[in-house]
């Protein structure tokens, strides 16, 4: 496993990206992901990115964490090779997982979470690269 990504949640995500520009970073890649109801902006940094994450709605799983503890790391995304695999045997190992089987998640990756009380409090979001599937750097 490697990182993939830092998820962070903001509830402006115009006025987040500037200051991520100040601190000399772009954005590489911005996308909506219907299905969790939120915007996200890639932002590339030298060992990995922030995915900034704004919640359509308040209703939304990062509306709700926005809610609850304000802007912030959401969670820390680890690149795997086999994500069924991976699932299954965690599940197995009698992890706590939010997600029962990978979905889909964004740049065309299927993605699995682990629930924060089976890692001290950390939301981990399993990811898989689609062979060849372009990753925003």
């Amino acid at each position: 496993m490697k990182l993939d990504h830092i998820g962070v949640a903001v509830r402006d995500l115009e006025a987040s990206l500037k200051a991520y520009e100040t601190l000399g970073l772009t954005v590489a890649h911005r996308e909506h992901v219907e299905r969790d109801q939120v915007e996200v902006a890639f932002v590339p940094f030298e060992g990995g990115r922030f995915e900034l994450l704004k919640p359509d709605a308040e209703t939304s799983p990062v509306g709700k964490f926005l809610a609850k503890r304000g802007e912030g790391i959401h969670h820390v995304a680890l690149t795997v090779e086999d994500i069924q695999a991976e699932v299954e045997r965690l599940k197995a190992s009698g992890v706590r997982m939010i997600d029962a089987s990978p979905r889909a998640g964004a740049e065309g990756t299927l993605v699995a979470f682990i629930h924060p009380a089976a890692t001290g409090g950390v939301l981990v979001e399993l990811v898989q690269r689609p062979e060849g599937a372009e990753r925003h750097v």
